[in-house]
């Protein structure tokens, strides 16, 4: 090998090339390609926690602006900053270590980033969004929340692209009344629904002049004031409280509305029936959706964490419920 040689071969990396790979390989592979394994190691360490604390303390809105546009050029963004982060460094060190070769930064960046990304959107929390006013107030139009996975063990709908191909449910848990669940109807097994869970098996439900029975009991049900968003311009706000204690705002648009009075529905073994909060403006277990199986279920929203409208949501943040009063 001759001088020359091996003076190319220790160069530093064109800062082109170190874009490109910091671009589609995030910065963790941007630092590889430039030979830093330590800022590799460094950077993916503190993105990943700083992602996960704006999930969870949640990312800020500007009152009344529409940034639903934004959500379609995240991942542009994401390219422009990996690249930003790694450019300014380039010339600093050279690619002279085994990691810093194209193949393996290929392979280190595949096995660190995209099978975790994949393992924590299949197995533990999926982001949805919300869109359309069903579940308002608790959930409204633009609002961006997290899904428990493991909430109510795994079925075939639990992981993306069917790759869990089995009957039922494993290391399956019973939901809760009151509950806001993820899930597909059998009649549309490929789209996602949000709904509240309201009747368990063995239940009678029923609404009639548009409260809630279950079991022929009439569910508590309050005034609290009125209610209007950019969506719904007037409404009645009540708050509901089911026989355990979980209590939570449902909005009424106007009386004697289709769903206002029902026929007794008795849910079945296996599955569950449900409820939007906007209870005028759903299309839920009343209607020609009808009951949920067990298998269906998805997972169990939990967190609000960004709404795209600028609609405020601290106090909606939490999607457990509380106790009543």
């Amino acid at each position: 090998m001759t001088e020359e040689t091996a003076g190319r071969e220790t160069a530093s990396r064109s800062r082109w090339s170190t874009a490109l790979v910091s671009a589609f390989g995030g910065p963790f592979g941007g630092f590889l390609w430039i030979g830093s394994g330590r800022l590799a190691v460094a950077t993916l360490v503190v993105v990943s926690a700083l992602v996960f604390a704006l999930a969870y303390v949640g990312f800020p809105v500007l009152p009344d602006v529409d940034l639903a546009w934004l959500a379609n050029f995240s991942g542009i963004g994401s390219l422009i900053l990996g690249a930003a982060l790694v450019v300014p460094f380039t010339r600093r060190f050279k690619p002279d270590k085994w990691y810093s070769h194209g193949l393996w930064v290929l392979v280190l960046v595949l096995l660190s980033t995209y099978p975790a990304a994949f393992a924590i959107r299949a197995f533990l929390f999926q982001p949805f969004s919300m869109p359309s006013g069903s579940m308002a107030p608790s959930l409204v139009e633009g609002d961006y929340f997290f899904v428990s996975k493991f909430a109510y063990g795994y079925s075939r709908y639990s992981v993306p692209f069917g790759l869990l191909p089995i009957d039922g449910r494993i290391f399956g848990a019973e939901p809760r009344r009151g509950d806001i669940v993820i899930f597909r109807v059998p009649s549309q097994p490929d789209i996602d629904h949000v709904k509240r869970l309201i009747g368990l098996p063995g239940d009678r439900i029923q609404m009639v002049e548009g409260v809630l029975h279950i079991n022929g009991v009439a569910v508590k049900l309050e005034a609290v004031g009125d209610y209007s968003s950019g969506e719904v311009q007037s409404a009645k706000l009540q708050r509901e409280t089911l026989p355990e204690g979980i209590s939570y705002l449902v909005i009424d648009l106007t009386d004697n509305s289709v769903g206002d009075n029902t026929r007794e529905f008795v849910v079945p073994a296996g599955e569950y029936f449900t409820l939007g909060d906007n209870r005028d403006n759903s299309n839920d277990s009343r209607f020609q959706m009808g009951l949920v199986p067990y298998e269906n279920l998805v997972g169990k929203a939990v967190r609000l964490f960004w709404n795209s409208q600028g609609v405020g949501y601290s106090s909606r943040q939490t999607l457990d419920g509380s106790a009543a009063k």
